[in-house]
């Protein structure tokens, strides 16, 4: 029987967030107590905000419903490592669409487990390999726990910084936003040594402290900090002007295009959209990313991007036994289509 209330509520909540309707008599029995003291606890439980359900009749029951905000969770042991291990799972290998609320998540989460649950999640992450493109470096989650821990609770953060020429130096920075691409994670920050705004690549930081110090948060340059690490890449890295029309409506292609790479322009008879970005990823990324749509398109310019575009669309007609192999000094145009405009369509994209 539990006698101590407040254990007894949270084993009542924890119960209660099982997907199935509970029995008074049921529960009363797994808590070993009175209906009329369920029915007691049931009350605290909807004072506290939990929004639960109940069921006229002689066998009436209970049941936890979606309310109007997210209450507290109550995890068991498998619940939390399992959780812990997928997030770190994503969070460390930088999947597209596992975003900053991902990471805030695992943050918290990571933040109570106990000691003994923490070294199952640290095996169990030791014992796995994931199945990945290899597209991007990959990130010890601890850093970006860290980080989003610093970010969310507007504290100071410190760390070792290794430059792309391989320069090493220490950084203090007041974090203000962590980013991801899709294959890399970026931290939006203002460094304090330097009296400036940075964006640092998260997979180039080591040691990373939370020094415990508060900061206000400064306002940033442009409107987010997806849009600061947008023209910070291209102040940074050698760009180039993209031009591709999509055989889609424009609302079709956003939903399925990440928003670094820019917003598509509906054409005019909104069948079809043309997207015109900025660009400092190699072609040959970029080429792929845009055969993932899963959608027709045509490649305007530039020329290097239409050349590898070419060059993939013949490399997939081969794989897949449509185009024969090219003859040595068959001219690049062979294996390709261009249209009228001058650009190239992907063949099967």
């Amino acid at each position: 029987m539990t006698t101590d209330t407040p254990a007894r509520l949270l084993t009542l909540l924890s119960l209660l967030q099982t997907p199935r309707e509970w029995p008074g008599g049921e529960l009363a029995g797994r808590l070993g107590v009175s209906r009329r003291t369920v029915r007691r606890d049931i009350d605290r439980l909807r004072e506290l905000g939990y929004p639960v359900q109940a069921t006229m009749g002689a066998e009436g029951g209970y049941r936890l419903v979606a309310g109007k905000a997210m209450p507290p969770l109550v995890l068991d042991d498998e619940e939390a490592v399992a959780i812990a291990v997928g997030l770190r799972a994503g969070a460390g290998h930088a999947v597209e669409g596992v975003d900053e609320a991902s990471v805030r998540a695992l943050a918290k989460l990571e933040q109570v487990l106990p000691s003994r649950l923490r070294h199952r999640v640290s095996t169990l992450q030791a014992a796995t390999t994931p199945l990945t493109s290899g597209d991007g470096p990959s990130i010890a989650p601890e850093t970006l726990t860290v980080m989003a821990s610093t970010v969310a609770g507007h504290e100071r953060l410190r760390f070792a910084y290794r430059a792309k020429d391989g320069t090493e130096s220490r950084r203090l920075t007041e974090p203000y936003r962590l980013v991801s691409t899709g294959r890399r994670w970026y931290l939006v920050a203002y460094d304090l040594d330097r009296a400036d705004w940075r964006t640092f690549r998260v997979d180039r930081v080591s040691e990373p402290f939370a020094t415990g110090a508060r900061f206000a948060p400064r306002e940033l340059p442009t409107g987010s900090a997806a849009e600061y690490l947008r023209r910070s890449m291209q102040r940074r890295s050698e760009s180039y002007e993209v031009v591709v029309t999509f055989a889609a409506p424009a609302q079709t292609v956003a939903q399925r295009l990440p928003h670094w790479l820019g917003t598509p322009e509906p054409a005019a008879d909104g069948t079809a959209c043309v997207l015109r970005t900025t660009s400092s990823d190699a072609v040959d990324w970029f080429a792929v990313r845009l055969a993932m749509l899963g959608l027709d398109f045509v490649v305007h310019e530039p020329e290097a991007l239409v050349r590898s575009v070419r060059e993939l669309g013949a490399r997939l007609g081969r794989a897949a036994g449509t185009t024969a192999t090219p003859r040595a000094g068959t001219a690049p145009e062979e294996a390709g289509g261009r249209d009228e405009t001058g650009g190239l369509t992907l063949p099967g994209a």
